[in-house]
């Protein structure tokens, strides 16, 4: 990890529980969607945040952005508690570009009027210099300047997404958080959008917080990875070494499942089983024990320390002090 003074996004054991009504006539029951979630990032990083639906990915960036409150722990940007931020100035130096691009965008405004919207909540500049500032982002997104007066519904989907870069990027934040910015696009618009983000980083000196459920798509952009499995991180680490030696077993069966551009080559089996684990119930000990190929007894019925390693670490009983395993088994060979 770098000098904690070059820490822009600080998470420390933050918890977001729901309370769920399941019957008219029983009681609320409380749904943990992230359980004590700690993350560092620094400034200039590209952190992946990746895991299955459900795992409480989006719910974390709800808060991050200040648009849900955590039930505890701590959120700090540049050193200065979340909640002490206010709304509008923290969306000078957070924005995000979210999954959808036929539903992010007004159908009613023109994109000139989309991208251009936070200038004129924020009042910055007159309407001459708004006007230039806008178009000269379309321009470095890759759109003509006949965009400007065009609607939505005008755009293809890839063009759609290169606006709502625009008006992320447009207020110059700091941190651009995308929730899976290219899971609606055709396959060869994906690339596109992520050499785009790519080249805005050293443009821009973005800090980027990737969502998402494709491992593929994170490896591409990230510069490191946080594994999330029921509202916690089960491992993390730098990108290179995730990919090279996978410690967690949820972490290898994600690998697994990705498809491999090889002719011939077939999605691998992942063992995770057909049954997501209950929210309202969870497993004891080990929250992953009940998909787990790799469980032993304690699995069920202790929680897994983390055992750290350099720049990251793991949540797995596998790697704790009291196992018996070798903690440096090289796993790398069962995802090639």
């Amino acid at each position: 990890m770098n000098d904690s003074a070059s820490t822009i996004l600080e998470l420390s054991d933050v918890v977001r529980t729901f309370s769920v009504s399941r019957g008219i006539f029983k009681k609320k029951t409380k749904l943990h969607a992230v359980s004590g979630v700690s993350l560092s990032v620094q400034k200039g990083q590209v952190w992946g945040l990746v895991g299955e639906s459900g795992c409480g990915k989006s719910t974390l960036a709800m808060m991050i952005l200040g648009l849900l409150p955590a039930t505890s722990g701590r959120i700090t940007v540049n050193e200065k508690a979340l909640h002490q931020w206010h709304q509008r100035n923290l969306s000078r130096l957070i924005q995000p570009v979210f999954q959808d691009p036929y539903s992010s965008l007004n159908p009613r405004k023109t994109i000139g009027q989309i991208v251009g919207l936070p200038l004129r909540v924020h009042e910055i500049g007159s309407k001459e210099d708004q006007c230039k500032k806008v178009k000269e982002m379309l321009e470095m997104v890759g759109l003509s300047p006949r965009a400007y007066d065009s609607y939505p519904n005008q755009l293809s989907g890839g063009q759609r997404q290169r606006v709502a870069v625009a008006r992320a990027l447009i207020m110059r934040p700091q941190i651009v958080l995308c929730d899976e910015p290219t899971s609606a696009l055709d396959v060869s618009v994906q690339s596109q959008i992520l050499n785009l983000l790519i080249d805005f980083r050293q443009k821009l000196d973005l800090t980027y917080l990737l969502i998402s459920h494709n491992l593929a798509v994170v490896e591409h952009m990230a510069t490191h990875i946080a594994v999330m499995y029921l509202g916690r991180i089960v491992e993390m680490a730098d990108t290179d070494s995730l990919f090279a030696n996978p410690r967690h077993p949820y972490t290898r069966a994600l690998l697994k499942s990705v498809l491999l551009p090889e002719p011939g080559k077939r999605v691998t089996d992942p063992n995770l089983g057909l049954e997501f684990p209950n929210p309202f119930d969870l497993p004891t000990g080990c929250k992953f024990h009940p998909r787990c190929s790799e469980a032993m007894p304690v699995c069920r019925i202790t929680a897994p320390d983390a055992a750290t390693s350099p720049g990251g670490y793991v949540e797995c009983h596998l790697y704790s002090e009291t196992s018996t395993q070798d903690r440096n088994i090289d796993h790398s060979k069962e995802i090639a």
